[in-house]
């Protein structure tokens, strides 16, 4: 894949292509021909390994059994005339902006720009590991991204060409398949929610087209959500991965591999003791899809959620913070069809407890389009059940907009002083300047009190409050007296519904703090 392909696909993140080598290349390879053949993965004939900590004991054992299994996965691919930009797909808000590196050249050296009437071929370099004995591998979808050809090259030297089975670029795997003269040493799956904050692993893989290479590390957290696509789990480590590390196993101290080797976190280029990979659980699921079908087909709702905060929760009436909260429901939407409202909190999907929106979005994902499944609802102090026929996602996932609303013209004013804001009705001049619909109702947030408890909510000038406590508002005046009439209640914060940019939000405000 060309580097300015990379950068506009995966920009930042290892998913994002940290772990590969780009080097331009002169000689031409040929091209694999012939139909990807879709084969079962083979047992694994490798012998699990008693646990062994170091430093008392040592981990030879376990790289004896492994390490034959990995492979390194060379592509090549045709450049393209647009050249790098420097720009982050997270936003500068994003802890992540400033450090997550896109590496290019050889040992990290960034390519020279091309110029536009040049298409130079380019070699790319990751890893992976054998899942079949029939010569089945996983790697990393952006390894293989773009490649015009794929070659492996086996523990012992072996090279072979290899055709792609079957890839899915939102959870970043690719299956590829060659064909050996005799079965191939494998490696199997372990479990990787028993992994634990601590726990010993250790990453195979071939750092800058070395060699393979091992390297020993803890489990330094889990489920981290790196904000690259809708199935963020990554288990993060300590074991050194660099360029070139992309697509390899993470294996634990039974020689099981727990995750894929996939992201590093890096302000320098090199590896910081910062790595992310994806998890077996999740990464077997899918693997297993691209073998049998080629392409994976995504469950859809039609649903935009958001996080419960103790202080949604306490406005609701939940008795603690947990589930989607349901901003907007898509016109004709599965959701919509099975009668899901804004304002609900999705705690419950096909048997599975939702603790977030990640949750849900993972567990609608997984399932196939045209099940019908039950989800759990809190909606206005109880529990019902819907049930619900999941739909086809045939687009890619979309990111909330955060643009702001231009500043509404002076209007009556009409206060809500308990919580800081300055509210005042749609007028058509209103109406023109912030761009709303022509049915558009509510109130007009005119002023905010920086040292108030809107403010500190994230309210704006600009924002368009549509409900009060799951109740709709027409205009300033009714939106005040929601706003009184849940403060003499006795409830330490109040739930508003706010239209920004065209995209709906809740937001929480306390009353202690105004």
């Amino acid at each position: 894949m060309s580097p300015s392909s990379i950068l506009r696909r995966h920009r930042v993140a290892a998913l994002l292509g940290a772990a590969l080598i780009f080097t331009p290349v002169v000689v031409s390879f040929a091209q694999n021909g012939g139909n990807v053949g879709l084969t079962t993965v083979a047992a694994t004939t490798q012998t699990p390994v008693a646990g062994i900590t170091a430093p008392n004991g040592s981990f030879a054992p376990i790289v004896a059994t492994t390490k034959p299994a990995v492979v390194t996965i060379t592509t090549v691919t045709k450049g393209q005339a647009d050249t790098m930009s420097g720009a982050s797909p997270f936003g500068g808000n994003s802890p992540f902006d400033q450090y997550f590196q896109q590496f290019f050249g050889d040992q990290g050296i960034p390519m020279p720009k091309t110029p536009p009437q040049q298409s130079p071929r380019q070699e790319a370099l990751g890893s992976g590991f054998i899942v079949g004995a029939d010569g089945t591998i996983v790697t990393n979808n952006h390894v293989i991204d773009g490649a015009t050809s794929i070659k492996v090259t086996l523990d012992d030297g072996t090279e072979l060409p290899a055709k792609l089975v079957a890839h899915d670029a939102k959870h970043d795997l690719a299956v590829l398949k060659v064909k050996a003269s005799k079965p191939l040493p494998t490696v199997k799956w372990g479990d990787s929610d028993k992994l634990m904050t601590g726990d010993q692993v250790l990453a195979i893989g071939n750092p800058f087209g070395i060699g393979t290479t091992v390297t020993a590390g803890i489990v330094s957290a889990r489920g981290r959500d790196l904000h690259s696509g809708p199935f963020d789990d990554f288990i993060q480590i300590d074991a050194p991965i660099n360029h070139g590390n992309s697509g390899g196993p993470l294996v634990d101290v039974n020689g099981n591999v727990i995750g894929i080797d996939t992201a590093i976190y890096s302000p320098n280029g090199g590896s910081v003791g910062v790595g992310f990979a994806i998890p077996s659980n999740q990464a077997e699921k899918v693997v297993a899809k691209l073998i049998k079908g080629g392409n994976i087909e995504y469950g859809y709702l039609g649903v935009q959620i958001q996080p419960v905060t103790p202080d949604v929760a306490s406005a609701i009436g939940l008795d603690h913070p947990g589930g989607a909260l349901v901003a907007a429901v898509t016109e004709g939407s599965p959701a919509a069809k099975a009668g899901i409202e804004t304002g609900d909190v999705i705690t419950g999907f096909a048997g599975q407890e939702i603790k977030d929106p990640k949750d849900l979005s993972r567990a609608v994902a997984d399932v196939s389009p045209g099940a019908k499944e039950t989800l759990k609802v809190w909606r206005k102090g109880k529990t019902i059940e819907i049930s619900a026929d999941v739909g086809r996602n045939n687009e890619d996932g979309q990111t909330a907009s955060n643009g702001e609303g231009g500043k509404p013209s002076a209007g009556q004013g009409l206060g809500a002083p308990s919580l800081g804001l300055g509210l005042t009705d749609i007028t058509p001049d209103i109406r023109e300047q912030l761009n709303l619909a022509n049915n558009q109702r509510g109130a007009v947030i005119e002023q905010v009190n920086p040292d108030k408890a809107a403010s500190a909510a994230g309210l704006q000038p600009g924002d368009v409050i549509v409900a009060v406590d799951q109740t709709p508002v027409k205009n300033a005046r009714q939106a005040n007296q929601a706003i009184a009439e849940a403060a003499k209640s006795g409830k330490k914060s109040v739930l508003l519904l706010v239209d920004r940019a065209d995209t709906q939000i809740f937001v929480a405000v306390p009353f202690a703090a105004g």
